[in-house]
């Protein structure tokens, strides 16, 4: 009896033993003897050691910092670049079987990945379609990491680093830019106003009297900052005559 009850103890021992509880995040690949037999799903399972091994996989994204290098750009500038990159595990039996490190491998890849594309394009190229760099960067890490179980979901470019003397000659491009925009800005406004000065003379020339009126009308705005000085141009006494000569000659005419 006691070898019986010895016997029942070890069993119940053994079997707690065995007992692992998966995620749900979680994958077990199972290997019996050395040899893959499946892939365990989420809750209670039985892996009767030694002859079971089971290594865990996770199925959830992973963040990964890609370490900044420098990086030669096509017109010979020469940057610093940060990026990080999203991916998961899709094929828990290829993780575990085909690679020996996913991270590790995944992180590699991505390094020389990044220096290859980015070295393709030049600095303005890289500043103004780093979406689609990023994009043909993903593509590519995604084209390795496939065979690995592994899917790259998305790569970003987070920090660029420009030497300050490539700062200071940016800087010094910007202001110029916006110099000649405020110069295109200030002539087209003298044009404007030079057309409708011409628009309004051609019809005060018609109309004598529009003249007399906008004299008037200037040295009421004259007078309401109460100057002890007022200014009368010198035509504007031929201009009152010319007002007055056509006055009389509406009279007459009536």
């Amino acid at each position: 009896m006691a070898l019986i009850a010895y016997f029942v103890i070890a069993v119940v021992i053994y079997a707690a033993i065995s007992l692992r509880v998966l995620k749900q995040y979680e994958r077990g690949v199972v290997f019996i003897l050395g040899r893959f037999e499946g892939v365990r799903g989420p809750g209670l399972t039985l892996i009767f050691v030694p002859f079971h091994q089971m290594t865990r996989t996770s199925l959830r994204t992973v963040t990964m910092q890609i370490p900044s290098q420098k990086i030669i750009t096509k017109d010979n500038v020469s940057i610093d670049i940060a990026a990080v990159a999203y991916y998961h595990v899709t094929d828990p039996e290829k993780a575990v079987i085909a690679i020996e490190n996913v991270y590790s491998a995944i992180n590699q890849i991505s390094q020389t990945t990044v220096r290859n594309v980015v070295g393709r394009f030049s600095l303005d190229e890289l500043l103004s379609n780093t979406a689609g760099i990023n994009e043909q960067i993903k593509n590519v890490i995604d084209l390795h990491t496939e065979p690995w179980g592994t899917q790259v979901t998305a790569v970003e470019i987070k920090d660029i680093v420009l030497p300050d003397n490539m700062q200071r000659a940016m800087a010094k491009e910007a202001e110029a830019e916006r110099e000649r925009r405020a110069k295109i800005v200030a002539a087209e406004g003298e044009y404007q106003a030079a057309v409708k000065l011409g628009e309004a003379a051609d019809i005060i020339t018609q109309h004598p009297v529009a003249l007399q009126l906008r004299t008037l009308q200037t040295m009421a705005e004259i007078s309401v900052e109460k100057n002890s000085t007022i200014i009368i141009p010198a035509q504007f006494a031929s201009t009152v005559q010319e007002a007055m000569t056509l006055l009389d000659k509406n009279s007459a005419s009536k």
